[in-house]
């Protein structure tokens, strides 16, 4: 009842697609090349054991791209095959606090690979290790054909599951019952290699809304993922590519009705019949079709710069344009294109005669970007996702896919997407991850990745905290008074607060006036009165306060001046003559001010006079000079 990856491609090849007509894939079969993506499994003990064993990541569950995870192996005594749920077994592999996950080791057989892993999942377990019964290279364990029952369990199957060599699960079945505790390390930091700062990604996809369980998970991860894969390329994070794979009819049934109606381009290009009728609704031929005006959306959006568009119309496809209402159609499609402010003409021109007897450029393409290339194998099956040239194995679903994609970063380098809610591993749960916290303020400097738990030091409200984020982190620069005071003391008693945060970068915590303490666990309120630092004049009398002191005057008849720390009197004729001397240096300066403004102004214009009088002489004569004789009337006569 199992099928290897292997199996399962070439059974896909040959049946399903026409149901009485055999149509050959793209690849021939001889030169199909399959390959099995992999993980490194490390045995920290017992010590005879130790090394680094090969296993084949499983093609469903959430395997940890770019992490690790540590466990501890179990061999049930019963149900050693787990095809049956461990409960009627009374088996259940939930670690206790503090102990290290369990890491179940079942035998192939008897039944799918997803069923064993859903089963030890259900009974507590962290992760599955699945023995090969026989000897031969790792295969990739995939699921099992659709139907409903399976596929209710598929979907929530969340743990990662590795298919191991027959002679290691020996060795490990041997180890256990000796009563060795196996502790092993599966490690998936280098699944997808990194060779530059840009993650490269291909998705295998269709627009076929009607084809079952696959199609409607893969409608929903699009959806679900188009913001993040935007946020990714908008930054120049990632290059993402769609793909569209097609099939093509063999030369002898060309004019058949089951081609004709699956094909375009008079065979070349076909799509198997959303409802595999070949004559009733939708035809293949239209499935062909939109495949390649959605890979035209792609290329033009891509020549003007903005490639993530294609992720707004194929959402915005599925959600108007969907086969069970009637509206999977050209004039649905150019509406959606429309609405995009794309251009209708450039994609009707690249999409080319769909009728014609001649290869079409684009889709040609795509049959030869089937074909593996390097590190990939072929690609045979829908939905298939490529990252950095490594076929992703396991759930297709937002945080999962993320994961992958951003395990294909060199670590440190990764994006903020990759670093958001979205990726948590839920180990700050347990004791806070060992970083450091302040509870009463809920600041922690635990922060989970996808890579696992970093402690590194907050941003919280725009103030950054300082330390090694494991024993230590404090408050920092400007603002830092707002969060918690900064770590000083404060306290409030009778409507006056005090605190010893000093909201400067060079200060740290210091006691404000009025008190003394270390600043950080405690101030305590300086008594002025007893220290004789206020209130010494001979009639004062001084009262403590908290954080300050009263002063009075012994007399009624006395006001206390703080400044001077003086009494003088209100009523007495020593006082009345204070306020007297005031009174005359208040007059006696305004009365100079006064003198000094009138003598500024008689100066100011005598000195305007002079300048008129000097300007006036230049242009006419006055009483008190001789007349100018006139030269030019004595020459005339």
């Amino acid at each position: 009842m199992e099928l290897g990856l292997e199996q399962k491609s070439v059974r896909k090849q040959f049946l399903g697609f026409f149901f009485s007509f055999l149509l050959l894939s793209v690849v021939p079969i001889s030169m199909a090349k399959f390959v099995v993506e992999k993980n490194s499994l490390t045995v920290t003990s017992p010590e005879r054991i130790k090394g680094t064993y090969d296993s084949a990541i499983g093609n469903f569950g959430i395997p940890q791209y770019g992490g690790s995870m540590a466990g501890t192996v179990q061999y049930p005594k019963d149900n050693q095959k787990g095809c049956k749920e461990f409960d009627e077994f009374g088996i259940s592999f939930k670690s206790r606090p503090g102990a290290l996950p369990t890491f179940v080791l079942v035998d192939r057989g008897d039944c799918f690979f997803a069923l064993k892993v859903w089963n030890a999942q259900k009974a507590g377990a962290s992760a599955v290790l699945v023995a090969d019964d026989v000897e031969e290279a790792l295969i990739t364990m995939d699921t099992p054909e659709e139907d409903v029952s399976s596929a209710k369990y598929i979907e929530n199957i969340t743990i990662p599951s590795a298919l191991i060599s027959k002679n290691f699960g020996e060795t490990l079945k041997k180890a256990i019952s000796g009563g060795d505790m196996v502790n092993v390390n599966l490690d998936w930091r280098e699944a997808v290699p990194h060779p530059d700062d840009r993650v490269e990604y291909e998705l295998w996809t269709n627009s076929n809304d009607e084809c079952g369980v696959k199609c409607d998970m893969l409608m929903d991860f699009v959806k679900n993922f188009k913001g993040a894969a935007q946020i990714l390329e908008k930054g120049g994070y990632t290059q993402f590519t769609p793909h569209y794979i097609t099939w093509y009819c063999p030369q002898a049934f060309t004019l058949s009705k089951q081609c004709k109606s699956q094909c375009i381009n008079h065979g070349r290009y076909c799509a198997p019949d959303p409802e595999q009728d070949f004559g009733i609704g939708y035809d293949g031929k239209d499935v062909v079709i939109e495949n390649l005006r959605q890979l035209c959306v792609f290329k033009v959006a891509n020549e003007s710069g903005k490639p993530w568009i294609w992720w707004d119309y194929v959402t915005d496809f599925q959600i108007r344009c969907p086969m069970k209402e009637k509206k999977y159609n050209k004039e649905c499609a150019d509406a959606v294109i429309k609405s995009l402010a794309l251009d209708a003409k450039k994609i009707d021109k690249c999409m080319g005669d769909p009728n014609a007897d001649t290869d079409n450029p684009v889709l040609k393409e795509e049959q030869d970007a089937q074909i593996g290339k390097g590190s990939r194998g072929d690609v045979t099956i829908l939905p298939t996702l490529v990252v950095n040239n490594r076929q992703y194995r396991g759930k297709l679903e937002r945080s999962a896919v993320l994961k992958a994609i951003c395990a294909g970063f060199e670590e440190t380098t990764e994006p903020a997407v990759c670093l958001s809610g979205d990726m948590e591993t839920n180990e700050c749960l347990d004791s806070n991850g060992g970083c450091w916290q302040d509870k009463a303020a809920n600041i922690t400097a635990c922060k989970d990745t996808f890579r696992g738990r970093v402690c590194e030091c907050p941003l919280v409200d725009g103030v950054q905290f300082k330390g090694d984020g494991y024993s230590l982190c404090e408050a920092s620069g400007p603002g830092r008074c707002k969060i918690n005071n900064g770590g000083c003391w404060h306290e409030a008693r009778n409507g006056h607060a005090y605190s010893a945060c000093q909201d400067r970068e060079d200060k740290k915590c210091q006691c404000p006036p009025g008190f003394r303490g270390d600043g950080v666990n405690s101030c305590e309120d300086i008594d002025e009165c007893k220290e004789k630092k206020a209130c010494q004049c001979p009639e004062c009398s001084c009262k403590n306060t908290w954080g300050s002191y009263e002063c009075s005057c012994s007399g009624g008849d006395l006001l206390y001046i703080r400044d001077h720390d003086a009494c003088i009197s209100k009523n007495s004729e020593e006082g009345k003559s204070a306020w007297t001397a005031v009174w005359v240096i208040v007059i006696g300066l305004a009365i100079a001010a006064g003198g000094a403004y009138l003598i500024y102004k008689y100066r100011l214009r005598s000195y305007m006079d002079s300048e008129i009088r000097a300007i006036m002489a230049q242009y006419m004569p006055l009483d008190s000079q001789p007349e100018i004789p006139n030269h030019m009337g004595e020459q005339r006569a």
